[in-house]
């Protein structure tokens, strides 16, 4: 069974993307093994210095789960307009080591508006060659109208989730 890792943009303990994110796990557990990796703030602001020389214990566990992951999910929501800087951090500590090159990925932008975040995000993506696409790729305007109490009850929504995860699945198969 693959392995997807997905990283939670947030960092409330009540995220509407991390119940997104549990919701998929729940829907695709016969396919896939979801792993939820919720320790960005954790890791220590990027520094090209240590980046260099000797990187931070957590930040070569962060990357080793990267790498040992057949394919990675990241739900995220727009803070103040833009990407929120835990999960810039994170993928910039992976520019160098290039852990996203190739590697099957997924997006969901599931905010308020989330129109500023996901395109800056795409091209993070894009820069640190993730295998990104069109596919894998969605935008989730006003997600608490949608999703509640642990269900999709949006039929739209339902679907483009269950489109996008079919389509990453389907790269990594």
């Amino acid at each position: 069974m693959k392995t997807i890792l997905a990283i939670c943009g947030s960092t409330r303990q009540n995220s509407i993307n991390l119940e997104l994110l549990h919701i998929i796990a729940n829907l695709f557990k016969e396919q896939i093994i979801l792993k939820i990796f919720t320790q960005i703030a954790d890791l220590p602001h990027f520094n090209p210095d240590l980046d260099n020389e000797n990187p931070p214990v957590n930040i070569l566990e962060f990357r080793a789960t990267l790498r040992n992951s057949d394919a990675i999910l990241i739900c995220t929501p727009e803070y103040a307009m833009g990407v929120p800087g835990t999960l810039k951090n994170a993928l910039d500590w992976t520019v160098s080591s290039m852990e996203f090159s190739n590697k099957p990925t997924a997006l969901i932008t599931a905010s308020s508006l989330g129109e500023k975040a996901h395109p800056a995000l795409l091209e993070t993506l894009k820069v640190i060659e993730s295998n990104i696409d069109e596919s894998t790729q969605l935008l989730i305007s006003v997600p608490r109208t949608k999703i509640k109490e642990g269900i999709i009850t949006d039929a739209k929504t339902y679907e483009e989730i269950m489109n996008l995860m079919n389509n990453l699945i389907q790269k990594v198969a």
